[in-house]
């Protein structure tokens, strides 16, 4: 059964006020209400009586009934509850706990002890107020009242709800049916980085830039079918432009509100929980990215020890690197220098002429293409990224610049729709041989640290082979 007392609800007495509009008709009425108040009394969800001044039953509702055994027939019109409802040891205490209403002012709250017609004992949370006349004058009083354990079951929902809108350790929103925050725990404001009032009522459009779309098809989704199996990691990304971590994966719950009180439950919303799994699905991310780098170089070199020819074996490395990791790769070898020696054993000096020596297809894939040797260099402007890292005998990164990648790429010799780059330097025997050059698409994220280590690992393996290669003569 449900317990629910319309707009009254339970408190001590000291801090409730009289509520008139809550309290039903008096125990005598206008002939004209007798049927509407009969219909009011016999359709509420909570059972009630009334006790005139005297003690007298005036009104015995129909969920009265249903909990006691005791029709209203043989209800109404008893001088007090001893020995029908109530028994004679609990008498006194509880027909005074009730008439006490009274002469205090609000509602009381008390738990009883009531008899069912078939003699069964059962403990009930009534709630008594006064039922005053015209003048003022308190006529009798009427009690709701419910089973205690019906009671403890929607106190417990009530606590439920405000801990997990206050106190809860995730995050919690609850949706309503046009997918707008309607209540937003503190957890979950925090995660959004705005503050709780400002959340409410906004379309999720406006707080999220990437995710929104895959959010909404979820709580679409649970508003008309029901709960989706398990539980779902969200990647999100923030549209507040000064966020902390713009881009965050919640691992989010949802759970769809309907109302108890329809016979057909009408969805009322979504309570959509989640917590933040961010660092832990980086975590996870980046040692699945760490386990198929390592096995890509596991496989490169075991490849490459089958080559005979040192060049074939640098251009299987630089294959074997381009999966997972880039578009486009490019070497360049430093020229000789006038008198034969290698104008690049320490990187200072001059410019340096860099000359192509292994390329990937600009167009479609396919394995890196090894050019006949030119003693053409590159035409690379002062200050590019593969002359960067040649002096500097390190890592360099570069991207687009905000304002587009018109002509970024075509101005520094590279395939058209590069827009992020990665020069890493080749060195063999204490000597810097060349450069070689990883690029990217827009589909792909900026090259980062982690990126810039993987690339230099496998820099060193083209390094040793093309060493090989030009100690062989070739």
């Amino acid at each position: 059964m449900t317990a629910s007392y319309g707009s009254a609800s339970y408190g001590s007495s000291a801090e409730r006020t009289p509520d008139t509009a809550a309290a039903p008709p008096g125990p005598v009425g206008p002939a004209d209400d007798t049927g509407l108040l009969a219909a009011l009394l016999d359709g509420m969800d909570t059972a009630l009586l009334a006790l005139a001044a005297d003690g007298t039953v005036t009104h015995w509702n129909h969920e009265a009934e249903q909990l006691l055994g005791w029709p209203a027939a043989e209800a109404v019109g008893r001088r007090g509850l001893t020995g029908w409802a109530v028994r004679g040891e609990d008498a006194g205490a509880t027909e005074s706990a009730l008439l006490a209403a009274l002469r205090a002012p609000g509602r009381q709250v008390n738990d009883y002890a009531l008899l069912t017609k078939d003699g069964r004992r059962v403990l009930v949370r009534g709630q008594t107020c006064a039922v005053r006349d015209a003048d003022g004058r308190a006529a009798g009083v009427y009690c709701v009242f419910t089973a205690v354990h019906a009671q403890i079951g929607l106190e417990r929902s009530l606590a439920l709800s405000e801990a997990l809108c206050d106190d809860a350790p995730w995050g919690v929103l609850l949706v309503d049916a046009d997918l707008r925050p309607a209540v937003v725990n503190t957890p979950a404001a925090r995660a959004l980085e705005s503050g709780r009032d400002a959340l409410l009522g906004r379309p999720l459009g406006e707080l999220l830039d990437q995710g929104a779309e895959e959010l909404e098809a979820v709580l679409q989704h649970v508003l008309a079918e029901g709960e989706p199996p398990g539980l779902s990691d969200l990647w999100v990304t923030l549209r507040a432009p000064d966020a902390e971590r713009p881009r965050r994966c919640w691992r989010s719950g949802f759970v769809r509100l309907a109302s108890p009180l329809s016979e057909e439950p009408a969805p009322l919303g979504v309570a959509w929980l989640f917590q933040d799994v961010t660092d832990a699905k980086q975590a996870e991310q980046d040692g699945a990215l760490l386990r198929f780098r390592t096995q890509q170089l596991h496989r490169a070199s075991r490849a490459a020890a089958d080559c005979p020819d040192p060049r074939e074996a640098a251009a299987v490395h630089l294959d074997y690197a381009l999966a997972g990791f880039a578009d486009h790769a490019l070497v360049d070898l430093v020229a000789p220098a006038r008198g034969g020696d290698d104008a690049g054993a320490d990187g200072d000096g001059a410019p340096a002429r860099l000359r192509r020596a292994l390329a990937s297809p600009a167009g479609s894939p396919g394995p890196c293409a090894s050019p006949q040797p030119s003693a053409v260099p590159v035409a690379y402007a002062a200050g590019h990224p593969a002359l960067q890292a040649y002096a500097r005998g390190g890592s360099v990164r570069a991207s687009v610049g905000p304002s587009g990648d018109d002509g970024w790429a075509a101005a520094r010799r590279w395939p058209d729709g590069t827009v992020h780059a990665l020069c890493v330097v080749l060195r063999s025997r204490a000597r810097t041989l060349g450069v070689a050059t990883f690029l990217r698409t827009p589909a792909r994220r900026p090259f980062d640290r982690a990126d810039a280590a993987y690339a230099e690992e496998v820099a060193v393996r083209i390094a040793a082979a093309l060493d090989l290669a030009s100690s062989a003569g070739g």
